[in-house]
């Protein structure tokens, strides 16, 4: 799917990984101008640089989502380059395992299990929690904050979230990054109704199981075969495979054309092959 963003501006929070890069190129080959920010300066150099190779106008700017003072930098630098931000794509997010159970269900056994393997519920770290909801939830809230100021004043803008099959259903073993997603899912239904008489539209795709660096070794053996996990998952998806970067492409595309969603607002989109449709019988 190509739309028509020439004369945009676009801002990709998290760009220098591999779903938001994929993100980038796609609106970059639809005419904006990408500014790809990532905490890893190199990483959304290298992103920008490809997609300049490939035709494309695009610059690569050190952000951290949850450092204010970091954003404006990066605004300032982007409204330099470019001019003010059209479209904000808030990607950057992740979990951490501090946040994370070792175990699907609790045991009356594992009360008593003190091997350090075990983490249940009980000995998630506050600290862990923090972080990953911080990072999901506020890394989304700050960026809108800085990029939307602009759009505001002008009156016409778009911002797009990325939350997750998890704020639908939360998936075992992740409570604090689901917490996280849903905040983001509410966060977007809440934030299209304060920014609608400023013409601002506000939605969110919320992609399936898709292959990352973060996320390969839990669903991935190393000799390419699926874990325990990643076999579960791919049996509940009913199109029977993880989703490809390219599949995020015409969602956010869709959710951003002027004319074909023009009075789409509000939204959290699946891009999940079915998984959130299937009861599992």
């Amino acid at each position: 799917m190509k739309v028509d963003l020439n004369g945009k501006i676009a801002v990709v929070t998290g760009g220098g990984g591999v779903l938001c890069a994929e993100i980038a190129h796609a609106l970059s080959k639809s005419g904006a101008k990408v500014a790809v920010l990532d905490l890893n300066a190199d990483a959304a150099e290298k992103v920008a640089a490809a997609i300049r190779a490939d035709g494309g106008i695009a610059i690569g700017v050190a952000a951290n989502v949850l450092d204010l003072e970091s954003l404006k930098a990066a605004e300032s630098t982007v409204r330099a380059e470019f001019g003010i931000c059209d479209i904000l794509i808030n990607g950057a997010g992740g979990n951490s395992p501090k946040g994370t159970t070792s175990k699907e269900y609790l045991e009356q056994s594992d009360l008593a299990d003190v091997s350090p393997e075990l983490k249940t519920f009980f000995d998630l770290d506050p600290a862990g929690i923090s972080f990953v909801f911080n990072l999901n939830f506020i890394g989304t809230l700050l960026p809108t904050q800085v990029f939307a100021h602009g759009m505001a004043e002008r009156g016409k803008g778009a911002v797009l979230n990325i939350s997750s099959m998890n704020a639908f259903t939360p998936l075992t073993k992740i409570p604090a990054y689901s917490a996280a997603k849903a905040a983001v899912s509410n966060f977007t239904r809440w934030l299209s109704v304060h920014f609608a008489k400023v013409n601002i539209k506000v939605n969110a795709i919320a992609p399936g199981f898709f292959l990352t660096e973060q996320n390969r070794a839990l669903l991935n053996n190393p000799d390419g075969t699926l874990t325990a996990r990643g076999d579960a998952i791919i049996r509940r998806t009913p199109m029977g495979r993880f989703g490809k970067p390219s599949d995020l492409c015409g969602a956010v595309l869709f959710l951003l054309d002027e004319d074909a969603s023009a009075f789409i607002n509000g939204v959290v989109l699946p891009v999940d092959g079915a998984f959130s449709a299937f009861s599992g019988v």
